[in-house]
């Protein structure tokens, strides 16, 4: 029998390793309170709450689901994160696997 490994190819299994450093590290949560942070300095936790309340209000409070909701606002959610964070969050994550080994 083959190992499921076997069956993965070498990009997914270097995101896989990848992943798996930073989550044993505890770099991934670092990250990811950074990256909170920064979201609500540059005021993107309050425009995506604008974004919500206009979703809200143009459906009605009773006909929209939570997960209607979600899937209404992710792209604009995503749209509206600053380059410069993504490129902060990108160069922190790049140096955090530059000190790793056996990567």
């Amino acid at each position: 029998m083959s190992s499921s490994s076997s069956s993965s190819t070498p990009h997914a299994d270097m995101k896989t390793l990848m992943t798996q450093r930073l989550v044993e590290s505890g770099e991934k949560e670092r990250l990811k309170e950074h990256l909170r942070a920064r979201l609500i300095e540059c005021g993107w936790r309050d425009q995506l709450k604008l974004e919500a309340k206009e979703v809200v209000r143009e459906k009605g409070l009773e006909r929209l689901k939570l997960e209607d909701l979600v899937q209404d606002i992710t792209p604009k959610g995503r749209a509206l994160v600053p380059d410069a964070v993504k490129r902060e969050l990108l160069a922190k994550i790049k140096d955090f696997l530059a000190q790793q080994t056996n990567i």
